[in-house]
């Protein structure tokens, strides 16, 4: 989905994961320090959008997801995520509940795998599910923001601001009359400061909930049975997962930041010493300089100075180790 926004003047368009919407719009700080004060808005259209309806849809859901919803009141927004057999992270959905329909949003393109795997699972439940990506844009509005609702859109409000599931014919219109924009980096720049995790970037296809800090935002402890569910417990119970999320302060000095990917390891061994982790998203914030999120070693100490490829890194705990 290619948002229409990028055709508004000094739009430049994301690449990657993010492809259709806009990087930014021309001034990246100004654009983060508008959402750090609770103005402006980000064009989120480029994620999935699904819908599920029916008289069971919270029952159902309840038993698919890490997350307790079997009594979510309307208006209330949750995390939540769907698990491989093996505990293993495959979908993060972030939820709300009209009364009548569970809106849910997802990462950009992964729908189709999102709703087949929900249609698999519906049986004899009074449900219908629903590809709603061509029909409803996400749109962002910071903590703090006082731009209007227009009457009829769903939001999911939570601690970090609103997602309106707006009618996508009505984006323009309601972009023009709500600015300023912010693009997805300043988006990022201020998930990675508040160690939010991302699916695909903060995860790949060994990721157990523990390691992100999902434990507690999107998965529910004390509720029923769900896939995945017994090596959630086993690690919770019995053990500590085998890496953790960090935050790192990353040298200002450097040009170019390091990609996802880019190996870390101890500063003391040097660019050619052993891989510790990885970084999962970098960053250049408004306040803190070059930032990233990685994930490492459960072992690797909390105080040790690190390397992400050949930039330095100081590095915050997100996950205990």
């Amino acid at each position: 989905m290619k948002s229409p926004l990028l055709s508004l003047p000094g739009a430049v368009p994301a690449e990657g994961r993010d492809e259709g919407v806009a990087a930014h719009y021309g001034d990246l700080f100004r654009e983060q320090r508008a959402l750090a004060d609770g103005s402006g808005l980000v064009d989120l259209s480029h994620r999935a959008v699904v819908t599920v309806t029916g008289s069971d849809r919270l029952a159902w859901l309840h038993l698919l997801l890490t997350q307790h919803v079997s009594e979510l009141a309307p208006g209330q927004a949750t995390d939540a995520l769907i698990l491989t057999a093996h505990g293993h992270v495959e979908h993060a959905l972030y939820l709300v509940d009209d009364g009548e329909t569970v809106w849910m949003h997802a990462e950009p393109g992964t729908q189709d795998a999102l709703v087949a795997y929900l249609e698999s699972m519906k049986f004899f439940y009074r449900v219908e599910v629903a590809d709603r990506t061509a029909e409803f844009a996400v749109v962002h509005l910071p903590a703090g923001s006082i731009a209007e609702v227009p009457d009829g859109v769903r939001v999911r409000e939570t601690a970090y601001g609103r997602d309106l599931f707006l009618p996508r014919a009505e984006l323009e219109a309601y972009a023009a009359g709500h600015g300023p924009l912010a693009g997805i980096l300043a988006y990022e720049a201020l998930r990675v400061e508040a160690h939010r995790p991302r699916l695909g970037f903060e995860t790949d296809h060994r990721t157990i909930p523990h390691e992100v800090g999902w434990i507690g935002t999107a998965v529910h402890l004390q509720k029923g049975c769900y896939r995945g569910q017994e090596t959630v417990a086993r690690v919770q119970n019995l053990g500590r997962p085998p890496r953790r999320l960090v935050f790192l302060h990353l040298d200002g000095s450097e040009v170019v930041l390091p990609g996802h990917g880019t190996p870390v390891r101890l500063a003391a061994d040097g660019a050619e010493g052993r891989q510790l982790g990885f970084i999962t998203t970098s960053a250049r914030h408004h306040e803190l300089g070059p930032i990233a999120l990685a994930l490492v070693k459960r072992n690797v100490a909390v105080d040790a100075e690190l390397l992400a490829g050949d930039t330095a890194a100081a590095q915050e705990v997100v996950v205990e180790p």
